[in-house]
């Protein structure tokens, strides 16, 4: 599937507890290794970037990331494999710019 075929959807990973830096970078490496799983099996599906969410203590306390995708199920099913929330999940609409 080509990526001009792919949806974008923004995803809200709001996490139940705070976790490392050491933690978000093991989560990212899993998720990269279950990306590459689902696109093996022609799953089309590919990160695009993410925003760390933090607390006043800079732990973290989610993510909110940009991924391109065939469907929403593909998004969840990287999600579930990868061990990852996705409190929400969106389809990406209009970008507004800041001055």
């Amino acid at each position: 599937m080509s990526d001009q075929e792919l949806e974008e959807f923004l995803i809200l990973r709001e996490l139940d507890e705070p976790i490392s830096e050491q933690e978000l970078e093991q989560a990212g490496e899993r998720s990269g290794e279950v990306l590459t799983e689902l696109r093996e099996e022609g799953v089309g599906i590919r990160w695009v970037e993410s925003e760390v969410l933090m607390n006043e203590e800079a732990q973290v306390t989610g993510t909110f990331c940009h991924y391109r995708a065939e469907d929403e199920e593909a998004v969840r099913e990287h999600a579930d494999r990868a061990g990852l929330p996705a409190t929400r999940i969106d389809r990406r609409g209009h970008r507004l710019e800041g001055e």
